[in-house]
């Protein structure tokens, strides 16, 4: 988690390490930020889940282990005015690249665009080896609004 002290609201919870578990993490992460007042169908709210949604599709795609489930905290930096996403999987060999290696796949490539998305949306994001065990979180923060 961000070393940050201005943890004002948070939620955690692990997920099967499926596409149906991606899309209820997505699913309940998109309510828990309408219940913090970043309503559904505003521009804040749609990037934020985009983002999320790409990252628990990638811990299922590119960190399932069988029977490991993937780890989900969400969390407001309150000064910041920002959303931190942090995605944990336990696959230690597969790891995304540096955020300053992202380059565009081909014309004809079907894949390779999410962390794209995620670089485009996301103020800023990165990964680190998972603390205490094989695997690595992928986190990205979003700012929702101006800090007043």
């Amino acid at each position: 988690m961000c070393p940050s002290a201005d943890l004002s609201h948070t939620f955690e919870m692990r997920f099967t390490s499926t596409p149906r578990g991606a899309r209820l993490a997505r699913r309940l992460a998109a309510h828990r930020l309408d219940t913090w007042g970043i309503p559904y169908g505003t521009g804040p709210h749609d990037g934020i889940v985009l983002v999320l949604g790409e990252l628990t599709a990638n811990a299922v795609r590119h960190g399932h282990v069988a029977g490991r489930d993937f780890h989900l905290l969400l969390s407001v930096l309150a000064l910041a005015r920002a959303i931190r996403i942090e995605v944990t999987d336990t696959r230690t060999e597969r790891t995304p690249p540096d955020p300053e290696a992202l380059s565009a796949p081909g014309s004809e490539d079907t894949g390779g665009r999410g962390l794209l998305l995620v670089a485009a949306l996301a103020t800023r994001w990165g990964w680190h080896p998972r603390p205490g065990g094989p695997g690595k979180t992928v986190w990205a923060e979003c700012v929702f609004a101006t800090p007043t």
